[in-house]
């Protein structure tokens, strides 16, 4: 029966098909994520919204390096199963075959380039996560307790990367990586220019993370003002961890820092009224909110 010669070489795919499935089960081997041993919440660090996503990003690079030779390999063995069940050899049927995984080799090569590129970028908005991290930390001291620092503080759409309230204020602050480009005798430009809408990088020009950080700004003073009972002094921060920020054309409702001395900046400038109780609820509102997000965690279902 000619269905049979279609059918029979599938038989050479079982140990190929086997193999899938074992890294299939093995994807999320690496997990990264550490739940206390107290109450199992998850616990929190500096950056963990991008933790998370490098974690993702390191599965989905192990699942395309490990399945693209076996989806590869799967078309020529099957043909070579063809073959030898076929009555007539048919050349072109054979050459479909070397093509279709000619073409499955290419898209799971941009696979692992698409993968690459997205790990080192991840790689470092994480770096630049942590030094504006440890920088904040510095608020927290014994003798300073009224400093409190919020990490991955999820809004509506999107998650605000730290939120730091200070007896004088709210901070929310977004950091964000950008490499420096090279001239040609070799030497980094580190220059970055601010202006009302616009950063200036050296080469290019970027928008969107003073109108990320604007927004941001925007939903938590909106947010503590319901949470509160009253209006809450907020000031949004615009990291660039390891450039030399000119902010002479820019303006004053939004700090854009380089990150370093941050500590200092933000302890030494006042926002307006912020009396000691409302500092106290808008601490309690941002933990609770912290720990809400923490429980929907925990009630959603593993992969």
């Amino acid at each position: 029966m000619a269905w049979l010669e279609y059918l029979l070489p599938l038989i050479f795919l079982f140990p190929l098909g086997a193999t899938a499935v074992i890294v299939l089960a093995l994807r999320n081997l690496h997990d990264a994520r550490v739940r206390s041993p107290f109450d199992a919440h998850p616990l929190r660090e500096p950056g963990q919204a991008l933790r998370d996503r490098l974690d993702r990003a390191f599965a989905s690079l192990f699942l395309n390096g490990a399945l693209g030779p076996i989806v590869v390999l799967a078309p020529l063995v099957y043909g070579m199963g063809r073959m030898l069940f076929a009555t007539q050899q048919d050349w072109v049927e054979w050459s479909l075959y070397g093509l279709l995984s000619t073409l499955l080799v290419m898209v799971f090569c941009f696979l692992l380039i698409r993968d690459y590129q997205r790990i080192r970028r991840l790689k470092l908005g994480l770096a630049c996560e942590l030094v504006i991290g440890q920088e904040l930390e510095r608020l927290v001291r014994p003798d300073a307790h009224p400093y409190h620092i919020f990490h991955d503080i999820p809004a509506d759409t999107y998650t605000i990367d730290h939120v730091a309230v200070t007896p004088h204020g709210v901070f929310v602050i977004e950091t964000r990586a950008r490499t420096w480009p090279v001239d040609p005798g070799g030497e980094g430009r580190n220059q970055v220019y601010v202006e009302r809408q616009r950063l200036r990088f050296p080469g290019w020009s970027e928008r969107r993370p003073l109108l990320k950080t604007r927004q941001a700004v925007k939903w938590v003073r909106k947010w503590l003002a319901q949470e509160c009972g009253t209006a809450v002094p907020v000031m949004g921060v615009l990291a660039l961890p390891g450039w030399e920020i000119d902010t002479s054309q820019a303006d004053d409702d939004l700090l854009v820092v380089g990150g370093d001395r941050l500590a200092e900046q933000l302890a030494a400038m006042p926002l307006g009224p912020f009396d000691d109780a409302t500092h106290d609820r808008a601490i309690r509102a941002l933990m609770q909110r912290a720990a809400l997000v923490e429980l929907q965690h925990l009630q959603e279902p593993s992969v």
